[in-house]
């Protein structure tokens, strides 16, 4: 009875075919990030432009409720608070922050782009 020292039917794979599966992932990754990075970039935008417009609409209609004309700067406690016109200050997802401005000036934020 001879046994012999190597299988030849082994099973399982090669040190060549797992580096081809590991670099076709790493092209497939960084293909893909790039586009998440700019969609991520892009949503944060989206909603810093939606939080001005609440902003926005909040000095609208504190300046309708205190006779207010444009030029008048409305403060933060008095846009923001449990029983004003917005509960909390939205903040920006990008990490700005919002500056009221006067009514008839729009609120803006602090990173560039940002732009209701």
């Amino acid at each position: 009875m001879k046994t012999t020292r190597f299988q030849a039917h082994r099973r399982g794979f090669t040190l060549l075919e797992i580096l081809i599966v590991v670099a076709i992932l790493g092209i497939l990754v960084g293909l893909a990030f790039p586009n998440f990075i700019k969609s991520r970039a892009h949503a944060q935008k989206q909603m810093c432009i939606e939080n001005l417009s609440q902003i926005e609409s909040a000095k609208q209609i504190w300046g309708m409720d205190n006779g207010g004309t444009d030029g008048d700067v409305p403060t933060e406690s008095d846009l923001v608070g449990p029983a004003s016109y917005m509960r909390k200050l939205p903040l920006c997802a990008a990490g700005g922050e919002y500056r009221f401005n006067a009514i008839g000036t729009n609120a803006t934020c602090t990173i560039p782009g940002h732009i209701f």
